[in-house]
């Protein structure tokens, strides 16, 4: 007992992860700034920090929308890029259709774009015509524009047709109704009707032509007939090929 009571005490461990030493070093000039611009008051600090935190869910929310408009745009892109208002013959609820007077106004309701029937008489003239709209001229059934002449074509008149009042005007020829029509709206669609007793015969080489004299950069052509669609392709370099 004397041997071990008279053992001197050893020192106890060093801890193997010492406390660091603080430093009486001063804080970096950043942070001494930032503590002069904080103001001295606990109650003061408490609420500026309050604000910041109120600046989150706004700036949170408007980030969110944000992406949520973006995501829209490319799911819905017509709701910035609209689809067209096509006036079918013009406004042939007022007027008679494929007459000037339809197109007229369709212009002033300032529709995006004009659907123009075309067919070609049988000497090769080229009007703004639907066989259903020459049998109500003529009161034949049976009439196709294709077995009438220019002159004939040009003795009907539209005034029979409405009970509203609308200027007697000739049938337009496709020259006249495009030279107007082409340059107030964005797109013009022609129609381009295949009948006896031409049929196709030529056809594409006079509507080409047509386009070609008035300078349409917007006019699209649409056919039933197959056959005429590859003319005019075949023809025609500024045809889009779809």
């Amino acid at each position: 007992m004397r041997g071990l009571l008279g053992r001197r005490r050893q020192p106890p461990p060093l801890p193997l992860f010492p406390a660091a030493k603080r430093s009486s070093a001063p804080a970096s000039p950043l942070f001494a700034r930032l503590h002069r611009l904080l103001p001295a008051s606990r109650l003061l600090r408490l609420l500026l920090l309050l604000a910041l935190f109120s600046l989150v869910p706004p700036a949170f929310f408007h980030l969110r929308l944000r992406r949520f408009h973006r995501m829209r745009e490319r799911k819905c892109g017509w709701i910035t890029s609209p689809p067209m208002v096509c006036a079918h013959g013009g406004d042939s609820t007022n007027a008679f259709p494929n007459s000037m007077e339809a197109f007229r106004m369709a212009l002033d309701a300032r529709v995006d774009c004009v659907e123009v029937d075309i067919s070609r008489s049988s000497d090769g003239v080229l009007f703004a015509l639907h066989d259903r709209d020459l049998q109500k001229m003529s009161g034949d059934s049976t009439a196709k524009v294709g077995h009438w002449s220019t002159d004939e074509i040009k003795a009907l008149s539209t005034r029979f047709q409405l009970s509203k009042s609308v200027r007697n005007e000739d049938v337009p020829k496709a020259e006249d109704a495009l030279a107007m029509i082409s340059q107030s709206v964005r797109q013009v669609i022609l129609d381009v009707k295949v009948g006896p007793p031409s049929f196709e015969k030529g056809l594409a080489e006079d509507v080409l032509s047509l386009l070609k004299r008035i300078n349409c950069k917007n006019c699209l052509l649409w056919a039933k007939s197959d056959d005429l669609g590859r003319e005019m392709i075949k023809l025609s370099k500024d045809v889009v090929k779809n």
